[in-house]
């Protein structure tokens, strides 16, 4: 059996055997509503307690001044004067079986038609009309509960005249007269609660359910088309918490878009780049079957640029397949070993053709300033495009100015410190403007130069945190540029 015919069979059952299910609602509204109802009819509670007590000690005093307007009457005649019809009818007027005036040491039976049981409470009137309250809500509650045949016995000082008086009556009336009280009281608590939620409900709905739906919805619509920039939240202009988050759902969706937008673009290049980096490869493998035969010639210009061909020609084989492979998982985990920095320097000259053993002639200045005789505990390759990336970067922007007066010197530096290698790549070009130094390591966005990517400066980022270190821009007021690679000891010798 399917699990749907499952449910309808148990639906059926249900009506078959005639029972109704409670309907519980799902949404905030409903929830909403019945919890503004139910906390209004918990308040009543306490206010209806009280009042139903309030009620039992009003109706005791009314009883008692009407026995003593009762008793007034009896006692200015003869017990043999009085005829027992009238008794009788003060007596049930007063809902009593005894009335009892006590004056001058004298205790006087005015009226009664039967000798009364035992007396099970006994309540005294404290002041006129008034009636002590202590223990008035227990009393109540022993009354609703336990009371409807039993002799309470009502007594206190009369008002109109010297002396007390006292009566015999029933709790059954009385009884009667509080449930009749407590139940118009609950209809009125009801009907008040059902009115109050009611308000609250609606109140609360439109200040506050309504523009959480409404941003709840602009969430799911934004979810399934979050291209569509009809898709994103229009703040309503309040100014209260709601706004403030309306205001900041859209600006998420905004930037979300974009950030969307950024990924489809880098996305796109990628492939665009792998298929480039494909044929790239091959091209690269010809040339480098060519660079061989270089080294077959007798010209000695040819014999010394031969060996720098070739291995230019194979970093850019291996960076290649770095393409590739950052494509699956990201840069790969540096391969440390012992390095002399001089050394990898005088490789990032020689790559920029800065050097003058090549036989160039540069309107850079190299400046290799770091000791011969350091070494430290990295990737060679990957500091190498370090190293490259930022000083490509900085003879691009040297060699914009054709003013044969503008000094354009590049110079590469290392301190050893306590807690590590310090290296510094600088410049004597025009420096970053400030937009673009918010976003210098970013991907796309760091870009200095007319047509750059801004790629270098964040693939050398990427690669010094790799080694645990950091890379940043010296704001020290020179001309120029001036970048700062930190290494940290445990990755030095």
């Amino acid at each position: 059996m399917s699990a749907s015919e499952g449910k309808s069979d148990e639906k059926n059952a249900d009506a078959g055997n005639g029972r109704k299910r409670w309907y519980v609602p799902k949404g905030l509204s409903g929830k909403l509503l019945i919890l503004t109802m139910v906390v209004i009819m918990l308040t009543e509670i306490f206010v209806f307690i009280p009042s139903v007590a309030n009620f039992r000690l009003t109706w005791l005093a009314d009883h008692f001044v009407t026995g003593e307007a009762a008793s007034l009457a009896l006692e200015k005649l003869r017990d043999e004067d009085i005829p027992d019809e009238v008794r009788d009818q003060l007596l049930s007027l007063t809902q009593t079986e005894l009335i009892v005036v006590q004056r001058e040491g004298a205790r006087r039976v005015l009226a009664t038609n039967s000798m009364p049981g035992n007396v099970a409470r006994h309540v005294e009137v404290a002041a006129p009309g008034r009636i002590q309250a202590v223990r008035s809500i227990t009393e109540a509650l022993d009354t609703l509960i336990l009371g409807g045949d039993r002799t309470i016995r009502v007594f206190g000082p009369m008002q109109q005249r010297d002396g007390q008086l006292e009566l015999l009556m029933k709790d059954k009336p009385l009884r009667d007269a509080m449930l009749s009280y407590a139940g118009n009281v609950l209809l009125i608590s009801l009907a008040i609660s059902i009115f109050t939620g009611l308000v609250v409900f609606l109140a609360l709905r439109a200040l506050l359910i309504r523009p959480m739906q409404r941003m709840s919805s602009a969430m799911l619509e934004f979810s399934k088309h979050p291209e569509d920039p009809a898709k994103v939240i229009e703040p309503s202009g309040r100014h209260d918490e709601i706004g403030v988050a309306e205001e900041q759902l859209s600006s998420m969706q905004k930037q979300l878009r974009g950030t969307m937008a950024q990924q489809r673009h880098l996305a796109d290049l990628g492939l665009a780049v792998s298929k480039i980096n494909h044929d790239l490869r091959n091209i690269l493998a010809s040339a480098s079957l060519f660079s061989d035969r270089l080294t077959d010639i007798a010209d000695p210009v040819a014999q010394r640029l031969a060996p720098r061909l070739v291995r230019t020609i194979d970093r850019a084989a291996d960076y290649t397949k770095s393409v590739l492979a950052y494509g699956k998982s990201g840069e790969a985990l540096p391969q440390r070993s012992v390095v002399r920095l001089h050394r990898l320097c005088e490789d990032v000259a020689e790559a920029l053709a800065l050097d003058r053993d090549g036989g160039v002639e540069s309107s850079v200045e190299w400046v290799n300033d770091v000791d011969p005789q350091l070494e430290i505990a990295a990737d060679a390759e990957q500091l190498f495009r370090v190293l490259l990336n930022l000083s490509r970067n900085a003879v691009q922007a040297m060699t914009g100015s054709t003013d044969d007066a503008v000094v354009r010197r590049l110079t590469l530096s290392a301190i050893q410190e306590a807690d590590g290698v310090t290296i510094h790549v600088a410049d004597t070009g025009p420096g970053f403007p400030d937009k673009v130094r918010e976003n210098l390591f970013t991907a796309f966005s760091g870009s200095g130069t007319n047509g750059g990517t801004g790629l270098g400066l964040a693939i050398a980022a990427e690669l010094v945190r790799a080694h645990g270190g950091t890379i940043s821009l010296l704001e020290d007021g020179a001309p120029g540029s001036r970048f700062e690679i930190k290494l940290p000891k445990s990755h030095c010798s």
